[in-house]
């Protein structure tokens, strides 16, 4: 065999090696498209896709908070009816001893149009944690423009805490629903 031969036969060769390396990857990509199709079509025999019910209102509860159970009931008579942003920064104004919330019972008056009221700062904290939850809450079922419409705080349990002490312990349950719904 002559020298041009030989490079003619290397040359076939490796066009040949080149032509099998693109049919086996050809048939690699092929399989894996394959498998992922089948992969698919197993998950959605598994899993029928059921359409998102749609909540009408959000709801937050919160069990055994550390407050006064006459202060929460104070703070939700006083935002129940508002819109959560606006509940928010009436109870940051609270928390910085701007704003009275109005207490029923033998409590001194405060200046402004209330009769009574008191500035529960810890309490005030709490219920900020909780209406940015029922805000998130409400965002996440497509609530347009929350109001608060139900607010409740009940006694909780009274552990025992050191030297004979009863610890205060409240349940508290806000709701919230869109500005035109019927309440």
């Amino acid at each position: 065999m002559t020298e041009e031969e030989m490079q003619k036969n290397e040359v076939n060769d490796k066009d040949s090696s080149e032509h099998k390396d693109n049919k086996q990857k050809d048939s690699e990509l092929k399989t894996v498209t394959e498998k992922s199709e089948q992969s698919e079509a197993k998950l959605s025999d598994k899993r029928p896709v059921h359409a998102k019910s749609k909540k009408t209102e959000a709801v937050v509860n919160a069990k055994d908070i550390p407050i006064s159970t006459k202060h929460s009931a104070a703070i939700c008579r006083f935002i129940k009816g508002k819109k959560i942003p606006n509940a928010i920064g009436d109870l940051e104004q609270v928390a910085r001893l701007r704003k009275a919330v109005p207490m029923r019972g033998e409590i001194p008056h405060r200046k402004g149009k209330m009769m009574s009221g008191r500035f529960p700062e810890k309490a005030a904290g709490e219920f900020i944690v909780l209406l940015k939850s029922l805000s998130a809450n409400a965002n996440y079922h497509g609530i347009e423009d929350p109001i608060i419409t139900g607010a409740a705080a009940n006694i909780g349990a009274r552990p025992f805490g050191r030297y004979g002490v009863r610890r205060k312990r409240t349940h508290i349950t806000l709701t919230a629903k869109p500005a035109g719904a019927k309440r």
